[in-house]
């Protein structure tokens, strides 16, 4: 079921409660419970006056709770305004960290400052947890290296929905955030660990994209996993990301890329840091 929400904004129900908003520059999960409504990210900061205004359109009352799946700008856009609304911000605490501190971007050589004191995490984890909020349990862990340092996972059991952030990517090429600390090894690790929630009926939410079921994320894994050997063998003849590309390393996946130039720079400098191991199962 899908309607619209304030101006550019599309609303659709994806489970009793649970409704998924789309528009706001990244996915935004709204779950209504007995104790107001739990948000999964933000959106950009450019949305965040039309989010909360649809916001307040959905069940379950005042937004009490929020989850960042990571500390890209796009999923943490209308934070300071709503922990200036005393709502409880939960995330990785290397997310926390990010958004204390401010960060560089390379990609545009300049430093992201540290989000208002309001706007931060006030409840953070390293591994994983779970809590109940009003009649919901609301399950949550770290997805280390998949996409940024920061990356989680949110899990709402009793409706069989997860919400993956930047770990998987059905639409758009997969970014790699490797000046974050992302790498293929660590989102390899981090699709196995989805796998193991939920069931054959589990859908997933990216931060962008459509929502999808576990066929697509096997696929997605598979996917990668063919891609990471193939990116070993040539890393090991000392080869570049130019020479990957030469070579055509991209083919044959089942699925193009709109600039495989960048997907496969992106990945060639997220091996940097795991030269040492070579493989995808750093954990």
């Amino acid at each position: 079921v899908q309607a619209q929400a304030a101006d550019t904004l599309a609303a659709t129900r994806l489970a009793p409660g649970l409704t998924l908003l789309e528009g706001a520059g990244g996915n935004v999960l709204a779950l209504a419970t007995d104790d107001g409504k739990v948000l999964v990210d933000s959106g950009a900061k450019a949305f965040s006056g039309e989010l909360l205004q649809a916001l307040t359109g959905l069940p379950g009352g005042n937004v009490t709770a929020l989850f960042n799946t990571h500390w890209h700008l796009e999923q943490v856009g209308a934070n300071t305004a709503l922990g200036e609304a005393g709502v409880t911000i939960f995330a990785h605490a290397k997310t926390q960290e990010r958004l204390s501190t401010g960060y560089y971007l390379p990609t545009e050589d300049r430093y992201e400052r540290p989000l208002p004191a309001a706007g931060r995490p006030t409840k953070t984890f390293h591994a994983e947890g779970a809590t109940s909020i009003g009649n919901r349990r609301i399950e949550y862990g770290y997805l280390l290296e998949a996409h940024t340092d920061g990356d989680i996972f949110v899990f709402f059991p009793e409706v069989n929905v997860v919400a993956v952030g930047g770990a998987i990517s059905p639409l758009k090429d997969p970014e790699f955030d490797w000046f974050g600390g992302g790498w293929l090894g660590g989102r390899l690790d981090a699709i196995a660990r989805l796998l193991e929630l939920g069931d054959k009926d589990t859908r997933f939410v990216p931060a962008r994209g459509p929502v999808v079921d576990r066929a697509h994320v096997q696929a997605e894994q598979e996917m990668l996993l063919k891609l990471f050997d193939r990116m070993v063998e040539h890393i090991r003849l000392g080869q570049s990301a130019a020479d990957m590309l030469q070579a055509d390393v991209l083919d044959g996946l089942g699925r193009s890329f709109d600039d495989p130039a960048k997907l496969l720079y992106d990945l060639y400098k997220g091996f940097w840091a795991h030269h040492n191991t070579l493989k995808h199962d750093i954990v």
